[in-house]
């Protein structure tokens, strides 16, 4: 493969490559537990051309190729495990089009979620999707993953909001797989097979986005709980309800108190509880919002809720959600980790949570569990802390395995916004038939005969 890589810079001398030792080490990992597979090189291109010249020259002569946004990731997607090139969209985050009149929007994979946020805004308009890395993770990273976000809830996820790709095959050929339109009944949906295929398929090189009014409202508000069971039991009433909120987050209180301290940022802790939903109302109306949070109360005091707080200004809302956005990093700073992404019919999200508690105590595992309620999507970060290395490759694996046949029991799956990737594929077994499984091998031959984007994940090893 070296040789392979030192002749594919030399066919093309005047792109930007990396490949000092050092400098590789920034490609070699990301935010997926602790896992490090430097490349042999990285590409950054300037534009697709570059991009698809490349791919057809790796094509032909059998060299790996893994893309990768801003290595945010949390299931190693973008971690070249068999070495090979690593070709990064750094440089693609071009704001190409905002569409006001058909509100759409045209960028780059490289664009940053929060940047695409900022810019629609000041034309009034609202790019909903906004995983917790919204401040990091890129829009072809968010394709690449389907992610979701806390306000799923009211708008849907990234999948909702993708209208068109531009993409480049393995072969160099260069496809849009959709129409800049609404509807769209041509043919195979070839925009919703990329979405959430983890750069197996294809390199993604342009998104067109759909665009939605920007609220100008916003009102949080925070419930606390003894216990997880009456917390969660609390979302189904809710979700019941006349009342439609724009966000369910659930935290647990070891979650907040370890994001509190490494961010620095306030959040009301109360005596007793154990576990919180904030809730997030947005939309063009204050005194709707203020209408629909009052409604509110009544449910949650009857569910368990052992104090309701409003968001008394927008200062404080803003240091709310920063605490709930920091939890998934902050924890991961506390300790070695293993986080699982699992997702459930929200009706059995109680039931989730009780299992994952009983699985850490047979297995003497810290789980610091926080997640989208209203969407019974849970992440289950499972901390090493003081278990032996051993313990931790050996048993832990088992418990997890454990949680993923309970999700499955409960008509859920293993992932519901963070991909397979790399660290999830052993579990597949748990959610998919052999059959299903080959089902999605024949698709990654369609598009990639020869299989050289992105292996070492989970549609290689899936046998």
């Amino acid at each position: 493969m070296v040789e392979k890589i030192k002749d594919l810079m030399n066919e093309f001398p005047l792109y930007q490559w990396v490949n000092d030792i050092e400098a590789l080490d920034r490609y070699a990992s990301d935010y997926t537990e602790d896992f490090v597979f430097p490349p042999h090189a990285v590409l950054i291109p300037n534009d697709v051309d570059e991009i698809a010249a490349v791919l057809k020259y790796c094509n032909l002569h059998q060299i790996h190729v893994t893309t990768r946004g801003a290595g945010t990731g949390l299931s190693g997607a973008a971690l070249p495990v068999l070495g090979g090139l690593v070709i990064s969209t750094e440089r693609l985050n071009h704001i190409i089009n905002i569409d006001y009149n058909n509100l759409t929007a045209t960028v780059e994979p490289g664009v940053i979620n929060a940047e695409l946020k900022k810019a629609v805004s000041e034309l009034g308009l609202y790019y909903p999707p906004d995983p917790a890395s919204m401040g990091s993770s890129t829009i072809g990273g968010n394709v690449a993953h389907s992610a979701g976000g806390p306000k799923a809830v009211k708008y849907g996820i990234t999948r909702d909001y993708i209208l068109n790709l531009e993409v480049v095959l393995s072969s160099g050929e260069i496809i849009w797989t959709g129409a800049n339109t609404l509807k769209n009944s041509t043919g195979f949906n070839l925009t919703q097979l990329f979405i959430g295929s983890e750069g197996l398929l294809g390199i993604i090189t342009k998104i067109v986005v759909k665009l939605v009014p920007l609220p100008t409202q916003e009102l949080l508000l925070l419930a606390a709980f003894e216990n997880n069971y009456d917390c969660a039991i609390a979302v189904n009433k809710i979700m019941a309800s006349s009342v439609k909120p724009a966000a369910i987050e659930f935290m647990e209180v070891s979650g907040i108190l370890i994001s509190m301290e490494a961010t620095q940022t306030s959040f009301p802790v109360i005596d007793n509880a154990q576990a919180y939903l904030l809730f997030a109302f947005d939309g063009f109306d204050g005194d709707d919002l203020f209408l629909q949070a009052e409604m509110m109360y009544p449910i949650l005091e009857e569910s368990g809720a052992i104090d309701i707080l409003p968001s008394p200004n927008s200062d404080v809302a803003q240091q709310w959600w920063k605490v709930r956005r920091a939890i998934g990093e902050t924890v991961k700073q506390h300790s070695i980790y293993k986080e699982e992404d699992t997702v459930v019919p929200r009706f059995s999200l109680p039931q989730l949570l009780t299992k994952v508690k009983e699985i850490g105590n047979e297995y003497g595992f810290q789980s610091v569990c926080y997640g989208h309620a209203g969407d019974g999507n849970l992440h289950v970060n499972i901390l090493k802390n003081d278990l032996s290395d051993e313990y931790w490759n050996n048993e832990i694996p088992k418990a997890i395995r454990k949680i993923f046949q309970a999700c499955k029991s409960l008509g859920g799956t293993i992932s519901g916004e963070h991909g397979i990737g790399y660290s999830q594929k052993q579990y597949l077994d748990e959610v998919f038939s052999l059959e299903h499984r080959r089902l999605m091998k024949g698709i990654k031959d369609v598009f990639d005969p020869n299989g050289i984007l992105n292996p070492g994940k989970w549609v290689d090893d899936s046998f």
